[in-house]
């Protein structure tokens, strides 16, 4: 596959798409992006953050699109095309991480979805995260909206 846009946050091994996070070994708080130094709970002293893979799946937290191509110095498609965002509940963890989201619109997501990682271009080439319909089992999402609303706003990251 291609160069990842940022080393280290994410791997892709046999097609599959895990991100990396840290995990801290006293109190087992887990940090994405990837992190060095003290635990960042604040009741915790622990100093060692190590190396974690993240879950693959996760719920829709919040979801938007992006109508308006980044400024530089991001490079955009020509012409531009609105790309999809989604700020996803890890399964395990309980983060929220921001990713763009592969062949699906506003229109396909609603919050409580669930999404599993993959990966895809940016429009300059490298490499990122996105979500993406569950592939094979555990599959659950299907039905009827889980909020009336339109689309949410973007949310962030944990």
């Amino acid at each position: 596959m291609d160069t990842p846009a940022i080393d280290g946050w994410f791997t892709v091994d046999d097609d599959t798409v895990h991100l990396i996070g840290t995990r801290c070994a006293e109190c087992r708080t887990v940090c994405f992006p990837p992190r060095t130094g003290f635990c960042p709970n604040p009741r915790c002293p622990g100093e060692e953050l190590v190396p974690a893979r993240l879950s693959r799946r996760g719920t829709v937290w919040s979801y938007t699109d992006a109508r308006y191509p980044p400024p530089a110095p991001f490079v955009a498609a020509e012409p531009y095309t609105p790309v999809t965002l989604a700020a996803v509940e890890l399964a395990e963890e309980g983060i929220v991480v921001l990713g763009q989201v592969k062949d699906l619109t506003v229109d396909d997501l609603h919050v409580g979805m669930e999404l599993e990682l993959t990966a895809g271009p940016l429009a300059d080439g490298p490499l990122v995260w996105m979500w993406g319909r569950p592939r094979g089992p555990g599959q659950t999402g299907a039905g009827a909206p889980a909020s009336t609303g339109g689309t949410g706003g973007t949310g962030g990251t944990t």
